[in-house]
């Protein structure tokens, strides 16, 4: 609840400083003389409305989304001794991290895979593959497991979230300033909407989402290596190396949908500003060199 305080604190300290900064630099004067007429103020309120509920709504959303999105089969009682020690490792680790006992699931993958996710870090979901179960020994799904119950320790998907509600915010903002300027100085609409306010909007939020999207990124990346310490931390340093190494080992680990990816964990392979998780070798040398 005080990660959620925080940022909302932030979200409005920061629409607080864009229109001091608006007003100090006359940015509403020069709109104004361009027959631009914007209430900033409501504009940034109506803004933070359209970023934040999406991403807070997913959030509360995410365990359900996940378990339908992937087929995750939750254990809630262990038929066979496979289930039994995954979801007895979970206790033990989440006992550890300081978190209560989320739900364990399993999901039918080839690829070696796991994520975590939830609104709360003592009602979250831990799901592993299939795959991840068939191509790593125990001490290395342990060290996965370990990893996913740092992601929930560090509050990472509530963080992530409302990181992403922030930016959104901020891209619309801009996107509708931009989107109105455009109508109303190029293509002289005086009153309402013209078709260029909304055409121009669009394309503004795509290429605003776009750039704004490194900085989400990099924070994703940024959480894995704290991840990768917790898991470490949680189930042996070695052990968490050797983990990593067995995904090295597999040729492409299978991609997790939407924002769960950004709770798996594989290495992905798009160019590295838009990369939800730093290259393998990266975080296996940093774990080498913590050591």
């Amino acid at each position: 609840m005080m990660r959620i305080v925080l940022f909302l604190a932030t979200n409005l300290a920061i629409m607080i400083a864009i229109g001091i900064i608006f007003s100090v630099f006359g940015l509403g004067h020069a709109l104004d003389a361009q027959g631009v007429h914007l209430n900033l103020e409501a504009l940034l309120a109506m803004s933070a409305v359209i970023g934040m509920t999406g991403s807070v709504v997913s959030l509360f959303m995410s365990k359900w989304m996940a378990k339908n999105a992937m087929g995750v089969k939750v254990i809630d009682r262990p038929q066979n001794q496979t289930e039994q020690w995954l979801v007895m490792t979970v206790a033990r680790l989440a006992k550890q991290a300081g978190v209560g006992m989320p739900e364990v699931g399993v999901f039918d993958a080839p690829e070696p895979n796991a994520f975590a996710t939830g609104a709360n870090r003592d009602h979250a979901l831990v799901a592993v593959s299939t795959g991840l179960l068939h191509n790593m020994n125990a001490n290395e799904v342990e060290a996965v497991l370990g990893h996913e119950l740092s992601h929930v320790a560090n509050g990472d998907m509530i963080t992530m979230t409302l990181i992403q509600g922030v930016v959104n915010t901020f891209v619309y903002f801009f996107a509708s300033i931009i989107g109105y300027v455009v109508d109303r100085v190029v293509f002289k609409t005086e009153r309402g909407y013209g078709p260029a306010y909304y055409v121009t909007q669009i394309i503004a939020q795509i290429a605003l989402s776009i750039l704004a999207s490194m900085l989400v990124m990099w924070f994703s990346r940024y959480r894995e290596f704290r991840a990768d310490a917790g898991g470490a931390q949680l189930a042996g340093r070695q052990n968490m190396i050797a983990a990593l190494q067995a995904l090295q080992r597999t040729q492409e680990p299978g991609e997790l949908p939407g924002q769960l990816a950004a709770f798996g964990i594989n290495g992905g392979g798009v160019k590295r500003m838009f990369m939800s998780h730093p290259p393998l070798a990266e975080r296996i040398a940093a774990l080498q060199n913590n050591g």
